[in-house]
């Protein structure tokens, strides 16, 4: 049976391929470790709101299943998981009544005290919240009270003269 020759340099190659090997391993191993520690980053929505207006609160990058907005404009918001990995904490704040306009840091604290924190900004617009129908209805024009005004009454009218008429028919 023949016998394969040894080529002279394979004994040579194989700790160089293991060398590159234990680099790529090491290498790759050491990537996700500084993706992991890139911080967390926080989200106010809406950034510009009225007092007594509702924001939403989310952090993402914590790894951590609790968190905390504070803010000089709500207060202390415990967060809660959006999902089993808990890469992101949801809460929502209603801004007090009486805060004043400007600009209000809300600081997101991952786990509890002494743990990550990042701040954002939250802009208190003068003036309240509107309320009622969410503020789809604005100041209306004389010009438009008179031409809802007479519609009403040609709407009134016109019911007025078909009852009448349908009256009239069955005598």
């Amino acid at each position: 049976m023949p016998t394969t020759p040894r080529h002279p340099r394979s004994h040579r190659a194989l700790p160089r391929v293991l060398a590159v090997a234990a680099t790529a391993i090491a290498l790759s191993a050491a990537v996700p470790a500084t993706v992991a520690h890139a911080g967390p980053s926080g989200n106010v929505s809406p950034t510009n709101v009225a007092p007594g207006g509702r924001v939403s609160l989310n952090i993402t990058g914590c790894g951590t299943k609790t968190g905390k907005a504070s803010s000089r404009a709500f207060g202390d918001v415990w967060l809660t998981p959006g999902n089993a990995e808990a890469t992101n904490l949801f809460g929502a704040a209603t801004t007090f009544g009486n805060v004043s306009a400007g600009s209000h840091p809300v600081t997101f604290e991952c786990g509890g005290p002494g743990g990550e924190r990042v701040t954002v900004a939250l802009n208190i617009t003068p003036g309240a919240a509107r309320g009622g129908l969410g503020g789809s209805v604005d100041a209306m024009s004389p010009g438009q009270i008179a031409a809802g005004g007479a519609l009403v009454a040609t709407a009134l009218g016109a019911g007025a003269w078909f009852m009448r008429r349908r009256t009239g028919r069955a005598s």
